[in-house]
């Protein structure tokens, strides 16, 4: 069984310290930058994004938890923000930290985060998806997504 819960402050220490390197080599292994790079990319979209922390207004920041294992503590996270305007939810970072990775939980967590917005104004979860990412983009499409378009880049010739 999996649960959501809103992330606690004292948990989002490390919820940083796993985001940035991951979401840094995802930057570093799409766009061609040096990982060091990357990383203060990342580390600035954290920075720029919760300047209030977890209370940062338009960002939500959820605990995925698995009452089969240690009861309270995450085995991933979910990091959204919801747009009352069009009635969308963005999903901008989905993960399931990798012990509990090919066990199910994604899916079941995709069912939760279902379950937590039902009751609310809100019509649709959107996503980015990296190209690379194979087992990301099945369980999207199995769990019900569909692809809106490609993002393709293209690095300028210099002269």
């Amino acid at each position: 069984m999996v649960e959501l819960r809103k992330m606690r402050s004292d948990e989002f220490p490390g919820y940083v310290d796993y985001f940035v390197p991951d979401y840094a080599t995802e930057i570093s292994a799409n766009y061609d930058v040096d990982i060091q790079t990357a990383t203060k990319q990342a580390a600035q979209t954290v920075a720029e994004s919760f300047e209030q922390g977890v209370e940062t207004p338009g960002q939500v920041l959820l605990c995925i938890v698995a009452r089969t294992e240690n009861a309270d503590a995450p085995i991933g996270y979910l990091w959204c923000q919801p747009n009352a305007k069009n009635q969308t939810v963005f999903i901008s970072d989905f993960s399931i930290l990798p012990p509990y990775r090919g066990k199910g939980f994604a899916r079941l967590a995709l069912a939760a985060l279902d379950e937590w917005f039902s009751e609310t104004e809100f019509a649709e979860f959107r996503l980015r998806v990296a190209a690379d990412n194979s087992i990301a983009k099945n369980l999207y499409l199995s769990a019900g997504f569909t692809p809106t378009g490609i993002n393709m880049r293209r690095a300028i010739e210099r002269t």
